[in-house]
């Protein structure tokens, strides 16, 4: 069927809903816009589906929310009663629509006669992956698009791990989801009916009392906390998200009293008035935080991005202006507080790991091998680290010490199995008192780290492609990266090779060894000074991602060298 064909389907409906018929009303007469929004369904990949909210079937709207319920429906239809009995968790962050399209969720599976189990106000996405553990749900539901702009909303299926749904049973619902031709005749139970013979069940409080003490195991050091967190300056800025209310909590509850909410980003607002990326990697996300830091010689930072799964913060120099740490760093000086507060207590494992992404930095690796722990690099994907976590508890292979991605996503303690910027939001203060207490701040224990394993610079670019055209130039660039193999970046040699599409790694001499890992269209090249660099498509937005990473003799000499192979790789592409 054509895109005017679907169109029009969907402009003949008198029953639409308001808020799509008004939608589509406003770009009646735009054909791009048209076309954009009925040209292709939206894509539901291993990390569910993200999208503009609007009128379409490539638009985030009521019916694309039940079309994908009803796949997670039909897939849950083919398990055993007591399996499907155990229900959906289903969370929501601040966006526009997020509320009405979890509850349209619920009532998809209600139609079904499988149990929901919705917040009553929203929450955070580590909070659903709690929750699934906590209520042994069989799946949850998060609806949110984590940092995108406030156009966005999207949806995430998470399996009975409180990981991310894997592969498998991902392929399987999106089987289910395609099949699902009319999205009109996604039957719907009504709310009411399901909340009165409890098929849906209005969560809140209970489960944040819960999740907020498991907290408390983030905490390492009371004594240290007790002592600095009455006076450790602090400025936390939720970004109008759902990060807030756990936040606080879990600062007090830890012993830090002495920190303060950016007042304009303190509450939840789906237009995100002050910022216009709500994105803790963007300096713009922190104007505000810097304002008031400065104001009050704050000696941390800190920003959650709205659904409160990624952390950034910035940290004073000596000049008093503040510097943004890289997802990279604040992970290497979390694992070098963990690592060394644990070895001083006496209880460091030793068979610790820590479980790192293959895009991310070495710096923490260096870290963890100086203490003599194992890391172990995953695909890009916080459900790979969950994975690694729920192999260790089966094995005792390895005791979990940190996973993260360089995007600025960690977790700490694994009653949560994906990025929880609650825990980080707690451990980073407690990094922070480390240093405060020897007269330093989180600036000159970089600067420590740096001195003892090298300098390490890493940079991300992210190339946008929008539209039907876009994806097949994102086709192509990886295509050309595959067909033309580059053998040197910058004028140093490439000495190795990975695709893990192919599951293959080739050196300098055309040796050919296997990766094991699932496949993913990834690639990696290994240069000759030490410095890498990885191309992957992203998985959420219509976006080519490039990585580097480099280490030099110094901070600047680092960097320099990431703009080199930046403007190598410009010129590869054009070229």
């Amino acid at each position: 069927m054509s895109w005017e064909e679907t169109y029009t389907i969907w402009n003949k409906r008198p029953d639409l809903a308001p808020e799509v018929r008004e939608d589509l009303d406003k770009i009646a007469n735009d054909k791009e816009a048209l076309e954009d929004a009925f040209y292709t369904p939206m894509e539901f990949g291993t990390a569910g589906m993200r999208g503009l909210i609007g009128a379409g079937i490539n638009r985030m709207n009521i019916y694309t929310v039940r079309q994908a319920t009803e796949g997670l429906a039909r897939f849950m239809d083919t398990l055993d009663e007591e399996t499907k009995l155990r229900g959906v968790a289903i969370s929501y962050d601040s966006r526009h629509m997020s509320q009405e399209f979890a509850f349209e969720a619920a009532r998809v599976l209600g139609a079904h006669g499988i149990p929901s189990f919705v917040f009553e106000s929203l929450r955070p996405t580590p909070e659903l992956s709690f929750t699934v553990r906590h209520l042994h749900a069989y799946a949850g539901i998060m609806i949110t698009a984590s940092h995108n702009p406030k156009q966005y909303n999207g949806y995430k299926i998470y399996g009975e791990d409180g990981a991310q749904m894997p592969p498998k049973e991902s392929d399987m619902i999106t089987n289910y989801i395609r099949e699902v031709d009319d999205l009109f005749a996604v039957e719907v139970a009504d709310k009411d009916a399901l909340i009165n013979d409890n098929t849906l069940q209005v969560i809140g409080s209970e489960v944040d009392e819960v999740y907020l003490e498991n907290a408390k195991e983030v905490t390492i050091d009371r004594e240290l906390v007790a002592e600095e967190g009455k006076t450790m300056k602090l400025v936390f800025t939720p970004l109008h998200g759902t990060g807030g209310m756990l936040g606080e909590k879990a600062l007090r509850q830890a012993g830090f009293e002495d920190f303060t909410m950016v007042p304009e980003q303190a509450m939840p607002d789906p237009e995100f008035s002050t910022v216009e990326h709500p994105n803790p990697e963007f300096t713009e996300a922190f104007d505000l935080a810097i304002k008031l830091g400065k104001s009050q010689k704050a000696d941390l930072l800190v920003a959650v991005d709205p659904d409160a799964d990624r952390l950034g913060a910035a940290v004073r120099q000596p000049d008093g202006e503040y510097e943004l740490l890289t997802g990279n760093q604040i992970a290497a000086l979390m694992l070098n507080y963990i690592l060394t507060a644990r070895k001083k207590a006496g209880n460091l494992p030793a068979n610790g790991a820590l479980v790192k992404s293959i895009v991310s930095s070495e710096f923490a690796a260096k870290v963890a091998a100086d203490f003599g722990i194992e890391t172990i690099n995953v695909l890009t994907g916080f459900k790979f680290i969950a994975e690694q976590i729920q192999h260790f508890e089966e094995t005792n292979e390895h005791s979990f010490m940190l996973g993260f991605e360089e995007s600025y996503g960690y977790l700490i303690r694994p009653f949560v199995r994906d990025k929880d910027a609650i825990q980080s939001l707690v451990l980073l203060a407690e990094v922070a008192a480390f240093y405060k207490k020897q007269g330093k701040n989180l600036y000159d224990g970089l600067q420590e780290l740096f001195e003892k394993y090298g300098y390490f610079a890493e940079k991300t670019i992210a190339l946008t492609f929008d539209g039907i055209e876009g994806a097949q130039e994102i086709k192509d660039l990886m295509a050309k990266f595959r067909q033309e193999l580059p053998t040197d970046f910058a004028g140093y040699k490439v000495i190795a090779a990975e695709d893990y599409q192919a599951s293959s790694r080739q050196d300098a001499e055309g040796n050919v060894t296997t990766i094991n890992l699932p496949k993913s269209n990834v690639l990696k090249y290994f240069l000759e000074d030490g410095t890498w660099i990885a191309v992957r498509p992203s998985g959420t937005e219509p976006k080519i991602k490039f990585y580097i990473g480099t280490q030099g003799t110094s901070e600047a000499d680092a960097q320099a060298k990431c703009e080199k192979f930046e403007k190598a790789i410009n010129d590869f592409i054009k070229g």
